[in-house]
């Protein structure tokens, strides 16, 4: 039933003008996708380096509250683009982009992410005063800091593999599968 909703809702979406130029623009989907890479990089080029200070393989000796209000400002920014390019790449792509498993393994991914830099941050301006001038955060807060990385690492390897087809609706897929891809029987 929900992939059904959402199947209809790509498909109202793609049927907007907004949509299909994108789609069919010779530059603009490029542009938009370029823009996307790019401020991915900045955002989590930022947080790795903030996560790596955590788990003190980063400049050890500055203190972390001074690395991650230096870094907080451009990783925001890029975090806001990257959410804006993101969102226009769906909407240039719906019905294509809803039927992947690996846009939903994505999207899992992301609001994981999400929750993991709320208890980091919630946990980092808690503690801050105790430990951070220590080389190293203490363990709560590097076990957060190295599942970001992962998390990141695996929003990043999903989004790219959204690319390919591998597993998309019009092939012959394992009921399982169609399920989790979001494939609806026409």
């Amino acid at each position: 039933m929900i992939n059904e909703m959402l199947v209809q809702f790509a498909e109202w979406l793609y049927a907007t003008g907004g949509s299909r130029a994108i789609e069919e623009s010779f530059y603009l989907y490029n542009w938009i996708e370029t823009t996307h890479v790019l401020t991915i990089m900045v955002c989590l080029g930022m947080l790795a380096f903030i996560d790596l200070r955590m788990l003190g393989y980063a400049l050890p000796n500055v203190s972390a509250s001074t690395i991650a209000d230096r870094l907080n400002v451009p990783m925001m920014i890029g975090f806001a683009l990257m959410f804006i390019t993101g969102l226009l790449l769906f909407y240039a792509k719906p019905t294509y982009t809803n039927q992947s498993i690996w846009f939903r393994i994505k999207m899992v991914l992301l609001v994981v992410a999400f929750f993991n830099a709320i208890r980091f941050h919630r946990h980092m301006k808690a503690s801050a005063s105790t430990w951070c001038n220590e080389p190293r955060a203490p363990f709560n807060l590097r076990v957060s800091a190295a599942l970001s990385l992962g998390l990141w690492a695996g929003v990043v390897t999903t989004g790219r593999l959204i690319a390919y087809d591998w597993y998309h609706c019009y092939r012959d897929l394992p009921g399982w599968l169609s399920a989790a891809a979001g494939c609806v029987a026409e």
